[in-house]
């Protein structure tokens, strides 16, 4: 098993300190810092997957991206050097009125797991800070999450401005009480189920 292989694997047992171990390694080898960040980003890939086959579940997935995060944080300086950057921006909060992060920072998590740079604006968001943060970024996505059913309107709300303001930033949303009808209904461009989902999505809306 090659050191790249194996750091895969590591991202996926969430085993950090043979992860950044491996990491090391690979800069210490001259590997181009591009195929040593594909290895991690292939091993929370898979873990995303297993988590939606349900063989993983939430702990497995934060100690995984904890394990990708730290060895990144080695990678981090090659990367900037190599001008390899996110391979997309995207805008993240809980909509007003609802102070629920946890389906919020698992999206997050896994967002950055799959190499996309993640502005967390935290929870009880207003439209406009979407708006001003997606502006401020380049964003090419704003994620939206809600809890509380009486913070859906919110979303809408928060969907219907950015339409309104002119962005050609995608508006995804998710969180409990969501469905894909209720995401057509407010004109959102997608719905995820869960945060392994909210990877796939992402991608394929931007590549779209």
């Amino acid at each position: 098993m090659s050191t790249l292989e194996q750091l895969t694997a590591m991202v996926i047992k969430g085993n950090r300190n043979e992860a950044k171990r491996l990491t090391q390694e690979a800069i210490n080898a001259n590997l181009p810092p591009k195929q040593v960040l594909d290895a991690m980003v292939a091993g929370m890939d898979e873990v995303g997957k297993r988590f939606q086959r349900n063989e993983a579940f939430v702990p497995e997935m934060l100690i995984a991206a904890r394990a990708m995060k730290e060895s990144i944080a080695l990678l981090e300086p090659l990367l900037v050097k190599a001008g390899i950057k996110p391979e997309l921006t995207a805008v993240i909060g809980t909509v007003q009125g609802d102070l629920h992060d946890i389906g919020k920072n698992l999206v997050a998590m896994m967002w950055r797991g799959a190499n996309f740079a993640v502005v967390d604006l935290g929870t009880n968001v207003p439209a406009e800070k979407f708006i001003a943060a997606a502006k401020e970024n380049n964003a090419q996505i704003i994620g939206l999450s809600a809890l509380l059913t009486t913070t859906m309107p919110a979303m809408k709300q928060t969907v219907a401005a950015v339409k309104s303001a002119g962005l050609s930033t995608k508006v995804v949303i998710g969180g409990a009480p969501i469905t894909h009808e209720f995401a057509k209904e407010i004109g959102a461009d997608g719905f995820s189920p869960d945060a392994a989902s909210a990877v796939e999505l992402v991608r394929k809306l931007v590549a779209a």
